[in-house]
């Protein structure tokens, strides 16, 4: 497990758009399609990362939170499978059911979408206005596997909170996430 800093996408950055398979309903998806009209959240995630294992459920809590208010999610997953079988779109669509996911799970097999966001870890999470420009991008919270801190997801809910306020994000809150580095495909 290779620790990475996600690269923090510049603030008001337009939502790189993408049209995905959603490996749970077999429908593309693009970015239009499951923003939301106050707010979106991208998620980069994969099935196998211990730091994305370790804070799985609270995501899935704080979507069935915001969801409701008009935020929309998704996550993609943008692991080369030739490394990572594991992270292939059958176990994909196993994973987001067993998880109770509420939200779409994409599979970005040509890592092209990671790439256009500048995800280079799981998880890497970036929220986009109402307008689909970068509001937050960085950590779910400051947990850890092992490092004792309870997951909340407190910068997430902090940013989101601040969203549907109309207030805008703390700066305290934009830290870069931690996680697993995106298994790319050589070159």
């Amino acid at each position: 497990m290779s620790l990475t800093d996600s690269t923090m996408m510049p603030l008001g950055t337009a939502a790189p758009d993408f049209d995905l398979p959603d490996t749970v309903s077999d429908e593309r998806k693009s970015f239009s399609d499951i923003a939301g009209p106050r707010g979106t959240v991208v998620m980069f995630i994969c099935n196998h990362c211990p730091y994305v294992l370790h804070l799985i459920d609270e995501v899935v809590s704080v979507a069935a939170h915001y969801q409701p208010q008009g935020v929309g999610f998704v996550a993609i997953s943008s692991n080369d499978v030739g490394v990572r079988p594991e992270d292939g779109p059958e176990q994909m669509q196993v994973f987001a059911e067993s998880r109770g996911f509420t939200f779409p799970y994409l599979y970005d097999e040509s890592q092209a979408v990671a790439q256009a966001y500048d995800a280079v870890c799981t998880p890497d999470f970036f929220v986009f206005d109402a307008d689909g420009k970068c509001a937050y991008r960085g950590q779910f919270d400051e947990s850890r596997p092992k490092n004792g801190v309870a997951v909340t997801g407190a910068e997430l809910r902090a940013s989101l909170d601040a969203l549907l306020e109309g207030d805008m994000i703390p700066a305290d809150v934009q830290v870069p996430s931690q996680g697993c580095s995106i298994k790319w495909k050589a070159a």
